[in-house]
Parts: C-alpha cells; structure tokens; sequence
C-alpha cells in the first residue's frame, strides 16, 4: 500500500522489475531513456501508460531516497525537454527535500547531470545490489 508520498503503488506490476532492470542496463552504459521508449521496453500497456510509468518513477526515487543511492529515475527523459525528466521529476525530488529550484533551467540541468554522475559511478564502480537493484 501506498504511503503519502506515493511509495508503493506501482511495485507490484509485472513490469516494475523490469523497468528497474532496463534502468540499471541505462546506467551501465550510460544512456539515458525517454519515458516512450521505456513503457514499450517494460511493456506497460494500455491508455495512461506513461503516467502509470511515471508514477512508478516517481515509487523507485522514493524508494532511491529512503536507501541513500542516487536516483535511478533520473535515466528516464522527456524527448520533449532536451534531455531533462519532466516536470514531475523534480517536483517530487524537491517534496522529498532532494532538490530545490525550478524543473527546467540551468540549476535543473545540474541537479539531473549529477544525479546522473551519481547513477554512472555506482554502476560502473561496484554496480547494483539486492533484488531489483535495492539496496542490501
């Protein structure tokens, strides 16, 4: 069940490991996703798939946040916002005291090139741990 910041709502579909796994892929490579071409990746189905998939970022980053690693859905991008996550990326980084600013603009640019830094070091250093990439 979910808690108040949305932890949990998602977790339970058949494709949120598999979006993790294809996110952790991202990461190794280092290449980020558009939210497209991660619903069809995962096989999220249905109308609303990109909000779903969405929302279940949104799940995993609380999730991020809680262990302390750095944010896997930072990979995920709108292929509208020139290599940036939408809105609600950081929207939801900021409700959970992640990042302060504006969702677009220079000082969002840095908070996701970071976050991103983060992702790239630990998968190429010692990689992911646990089941689904948690942390263990």
């Amino acid at each position: 069940m979910s808690d108040a910041k949305g932890f949990g709502r998602h977790d339970h579909e058949p494709w949120f490991a598999l979006m993790i796994e294809v996110l952790e892929e991202q990461a190794r490579v280092k290449r980020t996703i558009t939210y497209a071409e991660l619903a069809e990746s995962t096989n999220i189905a249905g109308p609303y798939r990109i909000h779903r998939l969405t929302e279940a970022l949104e799940d995993l980053t609380t999730r991020d946040h809680r262990s302390g690693g750095p944010i896997r859905a930072a990979i995920a991008i709108s292929k509208a916002r020139d290599g940036l996550p939408g809105p609600g990326f950081f929207e939801h980084c900021a409700a959970l005291g992640l990042y302060f600013g504006p969702d677009h603009g220079p000082q969002a640019e840095i908070f996701h090139r970071l976050e991103l830094n983060r992702l790239f070091v630990k998968a190429g250093d010692q990689g992911f741990t646990g089941k689904n990439g948690d942390e263990s």
